[in-house]
């Protein structure tokens, strides 16, 4: 996702600079441009469903209309270290503020005039201190097709999913039903919890019963060990063979490696 970013500065000309300069690392928008400290103010006070979060904030020290002369400086200490508060950068022509900018934890100090390499190196800085965003929870289960019924199958019910004859399948105990999804969405989708032996196969590495070899092909097991319910014999790509055999044995013990 772009860092979001809001820029104070009271000259025209300087702010529409920045502003460009931001938007050319083509990894960051600018969501406000103020000239005052009221303006920026009131950007960072909107509630949260009026818009974007700020995630960095160009603050310069000098504003007019402040009864300042580091109203920019105040902004900072009346925002920074508030939960949800953006990063702030000083963007500045004085260097008289760098030691309480730094105890205030500001993430850089711009010295003007501003170049394209300064700004792009700032928001990598800005960047690297976001956090991680976390990846949104896959699928909590798998909807097949029986002729005119849904079937709905838990993750860790699937054996395998086949793809045959331009249509996509899914194994489990309780028979074999059709999917909508190719193999390659299904992957995107869940692949974290499945096995790829083969370009027609993907298998749930946990219902794998045995792992034989023929000549030069290899074969899977996988499904019911016993009982009524028979299980699916999945072919491994001879491409695959040492990677699948690696990735069943990483968690497994009882063997001599060789």
């Amino acid at each position: 996702m772009k860092l979001r970013a809001l820029v104070v500065e009271d000259e025209w000309a300087t702010r529409n600079y920045l502003v460009e300069l931001i938007h050319g690392s083509c990894a960051t928008e600018v969501v406000g441009a103020v000239a005052s400290l009221d303006g920026a103010c009131q950007i960072l006070e909107s509630p949260p469903d009026s818009g974007p979060a700020i995630d960095v904030a160009f603050v310069d020290v000098q504003l007019v209309g402040s009864d300042r002369d580091d109203g920019g400086l105040e902004l900072v200490r009346r925002y920074a270290g508030r939960p949800g508060a953006p990063r702030f950068v000083l963007a500045t022509a004085f260097r008289d503020h760098a030691l309480e900018a730094f105890e205030l934890g500001v993430v850089d100090y711009l010295l003007k005039p501003f170049s394209e390499d300064r700004v792009a190196r700032c928001l990598d800085r800005v960047r690297a201190l976001r956090p991680p965003v976390a990846a949104p929870p896959g699928p909590a289960r798998i909807v097949a097709r029986r002729k005119r019924a849904l079937v709905f199958l838990r993750l860790d019910e699937v054996w395998a999913f086949e793809a045959a004859e331009r249509l996509a399948y899914v194994h489990t105990a309780r028979g074999r039903f059709e999917v909508d999804l190719s193999l390659s969405a299904i992957e995107a989708s869940i692949g974290h919890a499945l096995l790829r032996t083969h370009r027609n196969w993907l298998v749930n590495a946990d219902h794998v019963r045995e792992l034989e070899g023929h000549g030069s092909d290899t074969e899977l097991r996988v499904g019911a060990p016993d009982g009524d319910v028979a299980g699916v014999r999945v072919p491994v790509a001879r491409d695959r063979a040492v990677a699948v055999r690696d990735a069943l044995l990483r968690n497994a013990t009882g063997i001599r490696l060789r």
